[in-house]
């Protein structure tokens, strides 16, 4: 903490040196940290409780060590003095509020920054972890609605610093309220705050605690049994709202959080690397980040489907048809069970038998869990004779009846073992029984789409990715799963509904963070509204919030956007943009010739210059072509997802989720018409570029 009160030519200087004083503090808490990893555990505890205790410290030692370098913080907060004196430190567990005055707060100011940082555990911290309560202003305040904050400062550092206090080349004070000196700002009024938005793209995604807007804090720090859909137009930073929350999810509820663990699912692993750094750069590191691909994997993918076969397999009647398929092997029992007890014989008859099977049936608990209820309640008949012949029966005789070969006999054949393995290389190969599982549920052409073509048995099954989904529906039907305290699901709108359903029984009784956009909804099952897709991911009651105003693409692309937009079946509101920068520019290319591949070759060339990421964006059936012709021209471009690659060459399937400073949108007519939803293939194609956008096509434009 300093004073208020300082000459403004003395401004940059002293957070400079303020800098080098919060690195230091920084070396101390890593070194501290590596200490008490050495000598805490065995000094504080022993046993089970040192073995925590270790954990913990090397927990916390390994995420200090992992912190990427840069600025250690972004932004100050300067909270104005109150009228009747007296200042006191204040609680940073404390946010000011709406309409309050921050008199916890009064007279002091704060720097935030990505964690917390101080010079003792006890000490008065240097920097304030964003996620703190305090921290809230920074987002919240408005000259209406101070929340006590005097002066808002924002700090511009250089671009790709590593954390140098020479890196600090200016600073932004915004006045919200008149209570005392306060510096004049170094620039013009959201200069720096404009420059972090349109800062070039080069690399993986990054974190945007520093810009951060109010409507996107309220749903970072929304409460964790809150489940959140966030619909969000191209640009208005949804993912980076989720994965903030996540952060905050975690800094607010370690335990909770992390005894069931917090998952993020993206679309595809490209999408994955180009987020990866963001969670370790706000100091949380070990999260899960995978597919849902990845997460029901329980065999390698060595088949493929044919569309209309997968589109059978995604559909949520499939859930049905497998509860059908796997308790359709219940079945009641022929005779009584007729068990021996040394020279005695216990006896059950069939309808007490029947009765058991019945009932457990009707309580449709997990198909694992309903086996062992019917030997458990079959043997409770045999003890109550048992008792009423000779007093009560000791644990050992229970387990020894439990055993008994005609119990588990009987159990196998009312409730037999089942494996997924089984139940659908039993369901997709015998026609006969198939059509028992399907009746009323399938129609003849959807069962013939269905079918393997020729029978295979459990073990020499080669699975498709959507058997996968089928596999991980009857392993939830048989033991109920481990559910992670919380989920963040991005690009939720292309989930298709057996895909939801793996989700739903991952969410167990967590809370979900739900990412999409109806308008970029690319798959043969994308979701068509929230509410219908929201239940099936087991959220039905998930709040909707609506995310219309871009921070990334430049109101031209925007423009140009919407029309698109007004072409696809979404009930959408057109998006906005708070940038008026960026270059759009539309050229039409000569059909013959191999004039395109000459475009493409032409309008990266003129893209280099500027500064930032290139991306060739094409329909998947031209990239084998463009590759040659780009590599011909000295041009060579990287892979999807190659870091460090200037020039990227991606399939229109893979572009979803990323952006790139300057994108060459080739032939939208052909990414258009590649597949049913080409269109919104399209829209997605058009918003990746975050500083200009380059259309070359031959064919006319479907907008």
């Amino acid at each position: 903490m300093t004073s208020l009160d300082h000459e403004p030519s003395h401004a940059l200087g002293e957070e400079r040196t303020y800098h080098d004083l919060c690195r230091t503090a920084l070396k101390g808490m890593i070194d501290g940290a590596e200490e008490r990893v050495a000598t805490g555990a065995d000094v504080s505890a022993s046993g089970a409780d040192a073995e925590v205790l270790g954990y913990q410290f090397r927990s916390h030692a390994k995420e200090l060590a992992e912190l990427p370098p840069g600025p250690l913080f972004f932004g100050r907060l300067d909270f104005g003095r109150l009228d009747f004196g007296g200042l006191d430190f204040g609680r940073l567990d404390s946010d000011p509020g709406p309409g309050r005055s921050g008199g916890e707060h009064a007279g002091q100011n704060y720097h935030i920054g990505r964690i917390r940082i101080s010079e003792h555990p006890a000490s008065p911290p240097l920097v304030i972890d964003w996620r703190a309560p305090v921290s809230r202003a920074f987002y919240q305040a408005r000259p209406a609605d101070p929340r006590g904050v005097a002066v808002r400062r924002r700090f511009g550092w250089a671009p790709w610093s590593t954390g140098l206090s020479a890196d600090l080349t200016g600073l932004e004070d915004e006045v919200l309220q008149r209570t005392g000196p306060a510096t004049a700002a170094s620039a013009a009024p959201g200069a720096i705050l404009a420059g972090e938005i349109e800062r070039p793209r080069v690399g993986p995604m990054r974190d945007i605690v520093a810009t951060i807007q109010p409507e996107q804090d309220d749903l970072v720090r929304d409460e964790l049994t809150v489940s959140v859909c966030v619909q969000g137009a191209p640009g208005t930073g949804k993912t980076a709202v989720g994965l903030h929350r996540a952060a905050y999810l975690l800094y607010t509820h370690p335990d909770r959080i992390r005894r069931g663990g917090l998952l993020i699912l993206g679309p595809n692993r490209t999408f994955l690397s180009y987020i990866a750094e963001v969670l370790p750069s706000l100091g949380e590191t070990g999260v899960r980040q995978s597919t849902v691909e990845d997460e029901v994997a329980r065999h390698p993918v060595r088949a493929e489907d044919d569309p209309a076969t997968a589109l059978v397999k995604h559909d949520v009647r499939m859930a049905a048809v497998l509860r059908r398929a796997l308790y359709g092997r219940v079945r009641p029992p022929a005779n009584s069970l007729a068990v021996p007890d040394g020279s005695y014989r216990w006896r059950v008859p069939v309808a007490e038998l029947e009765r058991i099977v019945a009932d457990v049936r009707e309580e449709a608990p997990p198909y694992a869990v309903g086996r062992e209820r019917v030997r458990t309640r079959a043997v409770r008949l045999i003890q109550r004779q048992a008792e009423r012949r000779s007093g009560v029966t000791g644990n050992a005789w229970l387990q020894k009846i439990s055993r008994a070969r005609p119990v588990s006999a009987f159990v196998d054949e009312v409730w037999p073992k089942a494996t997924p393995e089984e139940v659908v290389a039993e369901l997709l190969s015998d026609r006969a029984g198939s059509a028992d599982a399907t009746d009323g549920i399938l129609d003849a052409r959807e069962r013939r789409a269905l079918m393997w073509a020729r029978p295979r048995s459990a073990r020499t099954a080669a699975w498709s990715a959507a058997d996968l989904l089928l596999l991980d529906e009857v392993a939830g039907l048989l033991e109920r799963q481990d559910g992670y305290g919380h989920i963040v699901v991005d690009e939720a709108q292309d989930l298709s509904p057996m895909q939801c359903r793996a989700i739903a029984r991952r969410a167990g009784f967590g809370s979900l963070t739900v990412l999409g956009d109806l308008a970029q909804g690319t798959t043969p099952w994308a979701a068509r509204s929230w509410p219908e897709h929201l239940a099936r991911l087991g959220a039905p009651d998930a709040s909707i919030a609506q995310l219309t105003v871009g921070f990334r693409v430049p109101g031209a692309i925007v423009a140009l956007t919407n029309r698109l937009l007004g072409t696809l079946d979404v009930d959408l509101p057109p998006a906005t943009s708070l940038r008026a920068d960026g270059e759009l520019r539309i050229e039409r290319v000569p059909e013959t010739g191999g004039g395109m591949a000459a475009a493409v070759a032409d309008a990266v060339r003129a893209a280099l210059p500027y500064e930032g990421s290139i991306a060739v964006i094409a329909a998947d059936t031209d990239i084998a072509r463009l590759r040659d012709a780009l590599t011909g021209a000295g041009l060579a471009p990287g892979f999807p997802g190659e870091l460090g690659a200037r020039v990227t060459l991606l399939p229109a399937s893979l572009a979803k989720g990323l952006e790139y400073d300057h994108v060459v949108a080739v032939e939208p007519a052909t990414i258009a018409a590649s597949e049913a939803r080409g269109a919104y293939r399209l829209y997605v194609v058009l918003t990746r570029a975050v500083s200009r956008l380059h259309v070359l096509h031959s064919a006319e434009l479907p907008f």
